[in-house]
């Protein structure tokens, strides 16, 4: 966990501390709302549809909060969906307060790093956006960030998900970023950081998470919606992908939930553990970073242990050169303000090439049905992909 963070809070730091003018790639293009230093801007979604946003917050007011057990549980979901072209205006990256949460916590507040220029990261998804009303409904994919870190750092994948043809919850578990801005402009900081870090009882977090999926399910399929365009989802449908210790959450509400389809880990220690009978035979994939550059001693065993519990479809890929968040957009984000990582060789744009073409490819087959050779072994156009097993 501590090589985890430390490789985040470089790759932060390369997002807003280079200086103006060291952008490398198209998106220097893009200024900011002031006019003064180019803004970041994330990769454009490869598929067909343009992409609306909404965001959503869910009470379950039958369930404690496992952090602050005075609160109920409280979850903030962003919405992606299929939508009609120019309607609705563009989306912003995250909060500045959530920025703010963000550099405080990494030590990275200065006269670059601001809060002003990570909130201002130029998406491609647009707030009260038309849905696209199409001849089927779309499957839902649920995305679970890492620890501490936002639901805003999954917002690549989710803009591209969308836009092929999904509807994606981004959510935010309450007390488990470094800061989430909640109605009424209630920061909720990292209260799950001073418990389970100190004990390393990092399983209460994918635990935890198990149990707030199911609820979103029943409150974004269930009779009574608690989100205005629920009839676009197909809810026969439903995958679940995350990072880090999102990706051992998306195994372990498989275990709990039925309803979950598929399921990927990106590169997340497995602080659930798989059942040993299984997930009754539906399809995972675990997509991670280069091993290579792990520590002689890592001592992670979790995805060997839970390889043979994966009892249906299964893959174990590696990108060479991928490091920890090289799944996420901070790396994309990085590289445009003119920063690599040794630790992280491989670019940020191809970092966010192959998790959406791999995690895309995945969710087409299992959840909609289509052909994705890409999946079926190596292939001469992403040698960077390792077939680990299969």
């Amino acid at each position: 966990m501590k090589k985890i963070i430390h490789v985040l809070t470089a790759v932060v730091a390369g997002l807003v501390l280079a200086a103006p003018g060291t952008l490398t790639t198209p998106a220097a293009a893009a200024t900011s709302p002031s006019g003064g230093s180019p803004r970041r801007e994330l990769p454009r979604p490869t598929g067909a549809f343009a992409v609306g946003r909404d965001t959503l917050h869910l009470v379950d007011g039958e369930r404690k909060d496992p952090w602050v057990p005075t609160a109920d549980r409280e979850l903030l979901l962003t919405l992606y969906y299929p939508a009609l072209a120019r309607t609705g205006t563009p989306a912003p990256y995250m909060a500045v307060p959530e920025a703010e949460a963000l550099l405080t916590d990494r030590g990275q507040l200065g006269e670059f790093a601001t809060p002003e220029r990570v909130a201002a990261t130029r998406t491609h998804s647009r707030t009260g956006a038309l849905p696209r009303a199409g001849a089927h409904r779309y499957p839902l994919v649920v995305l679970s960030p890492g620890f501490t870190l936002p639901r805003s750092s999954l917002t690549s994948l989710a803009e591209d998900l969308a836009s092929r043809g999904y509807v994606v919850a981004a959510v935010d578990h309450a007390y488990e970023s470094d800061g989430t801005v909640f109605p009424g402009g209630r920061v909720l900081t990292c209260k799950a950081c001073e418990q389970v870090f100190p004990d390393g009882s990092l399983h209460r977090v994918s635990d935890g998470r198990a149990r707030d999926v199911p609820f979103v399910l029943d409150r974004l399929t269930g009779p009574h919606s608690a989100w205005r365009y629920s009839w676009l989802i197909d809810a026969r449908h439903v995958g679940m992908a995350g990072h880090s210790i999102g990706g051992a959450a998306a195994s372990a509400t498989m275990a709990a939930d039925p309803r979950v389809d598929a399921g990927v880990n990106m590169d997340g220690t497995f602080f659930t553990p798989v059942p040993e009978a299984g997930l009754d035979g539906r399809p995972f994939l675990m997509l991670a970073g280069d091993p290579a550059l792990l520590p002689p001693d890592f001592p992670d065993t979790s995805w060997e242990d839970t390889w043979p519990r994966l009892d249906g479809w299964k893959r174990w890929l590696t990108v060479t050169g991928a490091g920890h968040p090289a799944f996420t957009d901070w790396p994309v984000l990085g590289d445009e303000a003119g920063y690599s990582h040794p630790e992280t060789p491989l670019s940020g744009i191809r970092s966010q090439q192959i998790t959406r073409a791999y995690v895309g490819a995945f969710f087409d087959v299992h959840l909609r049905g289509l052909p994705a050779p890409r999946l079926d072994g190596p292939s001469a156009a992403d040698p960077e992909v390792v077939f680990h097993r299969s």
